[in-house]
């Protein structure tokens, strides 16, 4: 079972994993990302182009199950506005074995990060504004897997 979601509203990471649990293996992976409020941030606004959108992250969650031979994949992403301590991502994985799951998990978060089109605008209380921009370490990351054996 492969379900990409990009929506606005929130989630509930605890019914998510617990849907993956039912796919028979013996471990699932998540990670729930959370929007920090570092320097006063108020607001991280999160644009995208849907079609594109839904599309990369269906690629991406397709890949790591074929790799890691995967028995489910669930990737929830917001967009829209969000304030410091919303979920902004939920990915969990599902696998026979714990160093798939894990891996897999680790996978999607950095590929997400680094190839998921999505703009990000930051507002903040002095009425500051500033578009996020990519970060070498979240590149290298990314970078990581492309050379890496599952």
């Amino acid at each position: 079972m492969i379900s990409v979601s990009v929506q606005n509203e929130d989630f509930d990471p605890g019914r998510e994993q617990t849907a993956l649990e039912k796919s028979g293996g013996g471990a699932v992976a998540s990670f729930t990302g959370l929007v920090r409020g570092d320097g006063g941030l108020v607001e991280l606004h999160l644009d995208h182009y849907p079609a594109m959108t839904q599309t990369q992250l269906e690629t991406l969650a397709n890949e790591a199950a074929t790799r890691w031979s995967l028995l489910g994949v669930r990737i929830i992403h917001r967009v829209g506005p969000l304030t410091p301590g919303d979920r902004i991502v939920f990915v969990a994985t599902a696998a026979r074995h714990r160093q798939a799951a894990l891996e897999s998990c680790a996978f999607l978060i950095d590929w997400l990060k680094t190839s998921a089109p999505f703009w990000k605008r930051e507002r903040y209380a002095d009425g500051r504004t500033n578009w996020v921009e990519a970060r070498g370490e979240d590149d290298a990351r990314a970078a990581r897997w492309r050379t890496s054996e599952s």
